[in-house]
């Protein structure tokens, strides 16, 4: 299992956001300038974001985006799974009809366990946490710019 460039900027789109969220509504480029990502790709991944709520849009000449949900109540796993689909280590966990030996294979058992493990931890681990972290980084190293 990998989490690609998808589901890692959609974290960092958010992350973004959620600093930002006192100021007037981030626009697109704003947000590629501080993430070091293409507008190009952000425009891409807001829609997903967008439609899942996360985020939401402020017409006008000062408008942008703003965080939709408190970070508090936004998992990883809630991030990881908009932008990419379901978590799932390997095909057989979510779909079993995809292997016919899926019914009597004795690793199937193990592979379901680890994805539900992780499937766990990511859903502990809270926006408001990656907020927290990335706070008390810049505070202890002097870090002003921040990157997930």
């Amino acid at each position: 299992m990998k989490i690609s460039t998808k589901g890692r900027y959609g974290v960092r789109i958010l992350l973004d956001l959620a600093l930002h969220e006192n100021e007037t509504p981030r626009q697109i480029h704003d947000i590629a300038a501080s993430q070091q990502i293409s507008e190009k790709y952000i425009s891409r991944l807001i829609i997903d974001l967008r439609r899942a709520k996360m985020i939401r849009s402020i017409r006008g000449a000062k408008g942008g985006y703003r965080i939709a949900r408190n970070p508090a109540e936004v998992t990883l796993l809630d991030i990881v799974e908009v932008m990419e689909g379901p978590l799932s280590i390997v095909d057989c966990v979510r779909s079993p009809r995809t292997c016919n030996r899926s019914g009597n294979c004795p690793s199937r058992q193990i592979w379901d366990g680890l994805n539900t493990e992780i499937r766990e931890a990511m859903r502990k681990i809270t926006l408001q946490n990656i907020i927290d972290n990335c706070k008390l980084l810049n505070a202890e190293h002097g870090i002003l710019d921040y990157c997930i």
